[in-house]
């Protein structure tokens, strides 16, 4: 299992948890509320976890697994709903 996180810097975590959660929710069985979340996506779970600085993400995939696209597609996903404040920095670290 590969296990990966990143600390993404928002003042609006909590609102961009809940809209990707609503979102995946159409396809996937989510669970969240206003501070955490998990969205089982066929690569692996996606795990979300907002405060008042950061949305914390964590994405675990089985061995062979293709981190990449999941880390690519979690990105691109929370970067649509933040539009307005602009791309958000994702800094990926083995977790």
């Amino acid at each position: 299992m590969s296990v990966t996180r990143a600390i993404v810097p928002t003042a609006s975590a909590s609102r961009y948890l809940q809209q990707l959660c609503k979102h995946w929710s159409h396809k996937f069985d989510v669970t969240f509320d206003a501070h955490q979340g998990r969205v089982p996506l066929p690569l692996g779970p996606v795990d979300l976890v907002a405060d008042e600085m950061a949305l914390t993400v964590t994405c675990t995939v089985a061995e062979g697994g293709d981190m990449a696209r999941m880390q690519k597609v979690v990105a691109d996903h929370l970067n649509r709903f933040a539009f307005r404040e602009g791309e958000l920095v994702f800094d990926w670290q083995p977790a």
